[in-house]
């Protein structure tokens, strides 16, 4: 897996726009081209961390909290975060944080503690403002109309002073169910074509 599938993975599941104000989640060193060798999860970013990283030859570090929260006017080393920031660059190491985005996300931090204390009926209490997030799903073309009705009705579609928007295109999907599928349409076992819809709403 490139580095890159995994950051687009992570901000699949904690989309950068759900991070507070303060934060500053997301990619904070290196490229994402190569290949993963290997992640070490953390909660802060320490040299002994990168020195664990680098001992077990992973290249890819994700931290809850991020190393970087201002920006530089130089880099020497001069402390804990200037020495990670060089450490981490000499030896190709990428650093992703996943802070408030992570706390946020629905199934996140904060409503797994929420289900580790026992809460029932958890919901945001301070809803973020323009975090919107794109959904894309591919339906039978028959079952399109009333796909696009439900998710209306669970509140997608709004932007601005709009609602009930989406972006719809025609297609043919194929497939071919396995042993022990429950396929929709199609049998066990053959190639399937389906015209299907490709739905794309926020």
């Amino acid at each position: 897996m490139k580095i890159k599938e995994l950051v687009s993975a992570l901000e699949r599941f904690a989309p950068l726009p759900l991070q507070d104000g303060f934060d500053n989640a997301g990619l904070q060193i290196g490229l994402t081209d190569a290949e993963a060798t290997g992640a070490l999860l953390c909660l802060d970013v320490t040299e002994a961390v990168l020195d664990e990283a680098i001992a077990l030859g992973y290249n890819v570090v994700i931290s809850h909290h991020p190393l970087i929260f201002k920006g530089y006017k130089s880099i020497t080393g001069r402390d804990y975060v200037e020495r990670c920031i060089l450490k981490a660059i000499k030896n190709d190491i990428v650093v992703y944080a996943a802070h408030t985005n992570l706390d946020n996300a629905p199934g996140g931090v904060n409503f797994k503690i929420a289900e580790k204390i026992g809460l029932k009926n958890v919901r945001i209490l301070e809803a973020k403002e323009n975090a919107l997030v794109k959904l894309t799903t591919f339906v039978p073309t028959a079952q399109a109309e009333d796909v696009r009705k439900a998710l209306f009705d669970a509140g997608c579609g709004n932007i601005g002073n709009y609602d009930l928007c989406s972006y719809n295109m025609e297609g043919e999907g194929t497939f071919r169910a396995r042993e022990g599928a429950t396929p929709y349409c199609g049998a066990i076992g053959e190639l399937h074509t389906e015209r299907e819809v490709r739905i794309e709403t926020i």
